[in-house]
């Protein structure tokens, strides 16, 4: 899907490397890290990401970095906090330990959804999580299929903001299914679901939908026609999956001849996969930005994100456009 460095025109060996290039893992994702450094050619770095006897994270960079272009690839997924915790502790020894520069790489970010105050004396939690990225002494972000794109903003820092869209799309033209129907479950997916159905050459429906509670959902209207269609949800997570089964149950109502869904990341908290289970669903595909390879069933198809991911990491080294991998 996406070309290496040595496929473009600027030859991966023709353009110096802004440092010595390392990539560490902490304990979220380390399968995802491990897929990336096999995409680049290169090692995992080396270090140790544990506890002390009450708790508290220990780590311990074990290789030198001095003046290196260091990556930590950490999604911020169950355990939330401990997974945050081990970012910033990460970041904070790379950065003492002399790195010339510490990018983190971030292919799910957790609390993303509190991106504004949504009711008074609530928290823009979003906002504290980039604050404390910042601070522990990140130069650059990378993450992909932000929950909503002003998050970017949020940042001090710069921000590569990577789409999945690639991936999904080259898995669902291989699939060729006839008269396709891009479905956006809520309003503020329709972009996202209009790009998509214009690479597919697909029509375009939209979902009604209103959240009268965190984690609930109810199904109004759907506005468009996928009455003898195939259709496709598409979102950027699934976690409890209550509005994606909802929504498939409506598609279903309204004549769908089948159903499928593709959402970047399968947080799949609960029930989840039970009730996908059970749903109209044909196949929910997901991509490995979060730990899910355990919780592969019948219905949920993994695509990896590793090479998108270490293409993005390469060009960030070599001072090249990511850009150019979404044209």
């Amino acid at each position: 899907m996406t070309p290496k460095l040595s496929e473009t025109d600027h030859h991966a060996e023709s353009i110096p490397a802004f440092r010595r290039l390392k990539v560490f893992s902490g304990n979220a994702n380390p399968r995802l890290a491990q897929d990336i450094c096999k995409y680049m050619g290169l090692e995992l770095g080396k270090a140790h990401v544990g506890h002390f006897a009450d708790g508290e994270i220990n780590v311990q960079i074990d290789e030198n970095v001095r003046g290196a272009d260091c990556y930590v690839v950490q999604p911020t997924c169950r355990p939330v906090n401990e997974r945050l915790i081990e970012l910033l502790i990460m970041i904070d020894a790379l950065r003492r330990a002399s790195a010339g520069r510490v990018t983190a790489v971030i292919p799910y970010f957790g609390y993303a959804r509190a991106d504004r105050k949504s009711a008074p004396r609530v928290p823009i939690s979003a906002k504290l999580m980039a604050n404390l990225v910042t601070t522990s002494g990140a130069h650059r972000v990378i993450t992909m299929d932000l929950h909503a794109a002003q998050i970017q903003g949020f940042f001090d820092i710069p921000v590569d903001h990577l789409i999945a869209a690639p991936v999904i799309l080259d898995y669902f033209r291989k699939k060729n299914l006839k008269d396709l129907v891009v479905v956006s479950p809520d309003v503020g997916g329709v972009e996202r679901a209009r790009a998509m159905a214009k690479r597919l050459e697909a029509k375009l429906a939209i979902v009604d939908k209103r959240r009268p509670h965190p984690n609930e959902a109810s199904v109004y209207n759907l506005i468009g026609d996928v009455k003898g269609h195939a259709a496709l949800i598409l979102d950027d997570m699934v976690d409890t999956a209550g509005t994606l089964t909802k929504v498939a149950d409506k598609l279903r109502e309204c004549g769908a001849l089948s159903i499928y869904a593709a959402c970047v990341h399968g947080v799949l908290s609960g029930e989840a996969l039970s009730l996908i289970l059970k749903s109209p669903l044909e196949e929910l595909v997901l991509t490995d930005s979060i730990p899910i390879h355990h919780l592969a069933a019948e219905k949920v198809k993994v695509l990896s994100v590793a090479p998108l991911l270490g293409e993005a990491i390469l060009r960030n080294n070599r001072g090249l456009s990511i850009s150019e991998l979404f044209a």
